[in-house]
């Protein structure tokens, strides 16, 4: 069959298996804090995710660094990502530096850098040391199904997005394809944190299609970290030369291609970075996976002969989810752009925060579309704008307060465009996180909401 054909499928009917007061679409980061904001305001929710375990690019992805959460000394980000690094930590699936280790000087960056909780962004060096956390993708998975539980949110794993119901300019629910045929799940609020905009690109909302690189991310056991650190230290020259080396191997990496994480002798790589892929295309997403096997293999055939700490090292799992970064970025009320983030632009609608910069409500909003919101990293975003603003914590920021405002559109008159920004903001504050309806001292302020 040419693949231009097609088959034209008969009508059908789905069983509807759930109602709440919101549904959300998407168990990543995001998602799981919309979910659990909007059930702490006494909505019933049901969180939708197409793989067997929460967390998505957090967990399923390993992206095993939570940062963007610090502006120097302020931590920015708080409410429910703090409290997902706090739980981990008293279990052992999390580390992250003390205040007192938050500092800018050779010892503090020789004992934390190699966790990845550093100011990446810094020019000097040593780069400071901020509130980061290095943590185990099973402590994230095993920590997100005990908060999901003890909240009463009604969990649908297994689930695959494939429809979103519209009537007359509003959703009304969504169709996912699962082992037990097509099922409906209906809500008076549905939140799209799928990450590649599935929901509200098939509801009709406008959207751009971008493009970043892919990754394979992976994990390596036994490594002598304290081995490879003091041959780093001692001999920076050589280590400097095999760092090289490897990074061609793989084809392209962070500067520092592994780091340490809770469990002794196994060490994150999030590597190698892949360019030219669509990670919306079958293909592409298919050959990405090939050859990021192919490069990891390739990497660990080269530092066991070279790199001292690595002699023994093996493949301890490769993520089940390929690191996507960029896909489709929602075109809503209100499009950020890279200016926006670079001159740290505090919006009169801004609902949530990252380092030092600031998401307004209306990028969570879809043109002409009623009962659908936006959160992760789909946002509305210029591509540029939104490399620059998509790591965990920020998102984690974004589904709070989208499930916030969710809750207050249902007690209201049901639009989400009539809710509030400073109610938002103080139903966020209520719960322990920080909107950034505060603006930093360098922020600068935009002067309407136009």
């Amino acid at each position: 069959m040419a693949a231009s054909e097609h088959v034209v499928e008969k009508a059908g009917n789905a069983k509807i298996v759930a109602r709440s007061d919101v549904v959300v679409v998407g168990g990543g980061p995001a998602g799981f804090s919309a979910a659990l904001a909007a059930r702490r305001e006494g909505m019933s929710v049901t969180l939708i995710e197409r793989y067997a375990y929460l967390g998505g690019l957090a967990s399923g992805g390993m992206v095993l660094v939570l940062d963007d959460m610090s502006n120097g000394p302020e931590v920015t980000v708080t409410g429910i990502c703090m409290e997902m690094i706090e739980r981990m930590a008293k279990v052992g699936a999390c580390v992250f530096p003390p205040p007192e280790d938050r500092r800018t000087d050779w010892e503090a960056y020789h004992r934390w850098a190699r966790w990845g909780v550093f100011d990446f962004r810094a020019q000097t060096k040593p780069q400071p040391i901020l509130m980061a956390a290095a943590f185990d993708p099973d402590g994230w998975k095993r920590m997100s199904n005990e908060m999901i539980e003890e909240a009463g949110v009604n969990v649908r794993l297994h689930s695959w997005f494939s429809k979103a119901i519209v009537e007359d300019g509003r959703i009304k629910g969504v169709i996912c394809e699962t082992k037990a045929g097509r099922e409906a799940i209906m809500g008076d609020v549905i939140i799209d944190t799928s990450g590649d905009l599935d929901v509200a690109a098939a509801a009709g909302a406008q959207f751009t299609h971008g493009s970043f690189i892919v990754t394979t991310v992976f994990r390596l056991g036994g490594v002598d970290t304290d081995a490879t650190e003091r041959f780093s230290q001692q001999e920076p020259e050589k280590y400097a030369e095999i760092d090289r080396q490897a990074k061609r191997v793989m084809g392209g990496s962070w500067d520092f291609w592994w780091l340490k994480t809770p469990l002794p002798g196994i060490v994150w790589c999030n590597c190698p970075h892949m360019a030219g892929y669509d990670a919306l295309k079958v293909d592409d997403l298919t050959r990405a996976d090939f050859e990021g096997r192919k490069k990891i293999y390739a990497l660990v055939d080269y530092v066991r002969q070279h790199m001292p700490g690595f002699e023994k090292c093996y493949v301890v799992d490769v993520a089940p989810q390929l690191g996507v970064r960029q896909t489709r970025l929602l075109e809503g009320d209100y499009v950020v752009t890279k200016d926006d983030v670079l001159d740290r632009v505090h919006f009169a609608d801004t609902v949530a925060r990252g380092r030092d910069y600031y998401t307004p409500y209306r990028a969570m909003l879809p043109k002409g579309i009623e009962g659908l919101l936006v959160a992760g990293r789909h946002y509305s975003a210029t591509e540029t704008a939104q490399k620059m603003s998509r790591e965990i914590p920020p998102c984690m920021s974004m589904g709070q307060s989208a499930g916030v405002a969710a809750a207050l559109a249902i007690k209201g008159d049901g639009l989400l465009r009539h809710v509030s920004a400073v109610e938002i903001c103080a139903r966020v504050r209520a719960q322990g996180g920080d909107p950034g309806d505060i603006p930093s001292a360098n922020a600068k302020i935009a002067e309407t909401l136009a």
